[in-house]
């Protein structure tokens, strides 16, 4: 009876307990249903857009300015002393002077190359020689010794130079002439000549005195850095550039005058040798 009884009341434990899982069962499953539901609901979901950033404001006009060079000819004048403005001032009325003296005298021989075709045409084709002098442009420097043998055959008689042949005081005096047109023509050739072998000397004295200031500034400062170097060495470097560019042009042009000039005095001595001649033979 009693174990009848107790047995009853373990087998109504166990369906109480039972019908208690029964029940909760379906409550996790939906609960456990509900939950991937709801993460995937989630994952659908359009994320929200990102506020849109602010217009990024125009932006504004750099200007751009000139930022002269610090290693250029204005630096090496503005922080150069008194030595190196002095060399440049020099290399400076060399390099005017050659270019003066170039131009000048090509201009001269151009003027007596063509008085040399004038007279061609013109004196030696005239009756006499005081005809063919008149002829000539005035100042030219074949009428000036056209003019020099009419002088001297002229007072040739009656003076201390008597007793000197005509032949001989006639030839002296158009010698004469055509050596003075020679010597003008050389005059400023001597300055060129002396530009051409002095200024890359007087470029390299400005580079070394540069040098020597730069290396005393780097002693002091005690930086010897490539930006504290390279400024001053190679503000002393453009002494000598400028010692070259002076040189060069002296020396060509010296060449080529001396040429052209050669080429001149051809003419003259033609022309005075002729005149000579004419001279001596009495036509006047």
């Amino acid at each position: 009876m009693f174990l009848s009884k107790a047995l009853r009341t373990s087998i109504g434990a166990s369906l109480i307990a039972a019908a208690g899982l029964l029940g909760l069962a379906p409550g996790l499953a939906s609960a456990q249903a509900s939950a991937p539901a709801a993460d995937a609901a989630s994952a659908a979901a359009p994320a929200p857009a990102p506020a849109p950033a602010p217009a990024a404001a125009p932006a504004a006009a750099v200007s751009e300015e000139a930022v002269d060079n610090p290693y250029g000819l204005k630096a090496l004048w503005n922080q150069g002393d008194f030595v190196a403005k002095g060399t440049l001032i020099i290399m400076l009325i060399m390099s005017m002077g050659s270019w003066y003296i170039i131009f000048t005298k090509l201009f001269e021989q151009r003027a007596m190359l063509k008085s040399a075709e004038s007279s061609a045409d013109t004196f030696w084709k005239a009756s006499s020689v005081k005809a063919g002098v008149n002829a000539l442009q005035e100042g030219s420097a074949f009428r000036y010794i056209a003019e020099a043998g009419i002088k001297a055959s002229e007072h040739h008689e009656g003076t201390m130079v008597e007793q000197i042949d005509k032949l001989t005081w006639v030839g002296m005096s158009v010698d004469r002439a055509s050596g003075s047109i020679q010597s003008r023509l050389t005059d400023g050739l001597a300055f060129l000549a002396t530009v051409g072998s002095t200024a890359p000397f007087v470029g390299l004295f400005g580079t070394v005195w540069g040098i020597y200031n730069a290396l005393v500034k780097i002693g002091i400062s005690g930086q010897a850095s490539i930006d504290k170097v390279a400024g001053p060495v190679g503000e002393a470097l453009i002494m000598t550039a400028i010692g070259l560019a002076v040189a060069v042009p002296a020396v060509m042009g010296y060449n080529w005058l001396i040429r052209r000039n050669k080429a001149v005095m051809d003419r003259v001595k033609a022309f005075s040798g002729d005149l000579h001649n004419v001279l001596i033979a009495g036509k006047r």
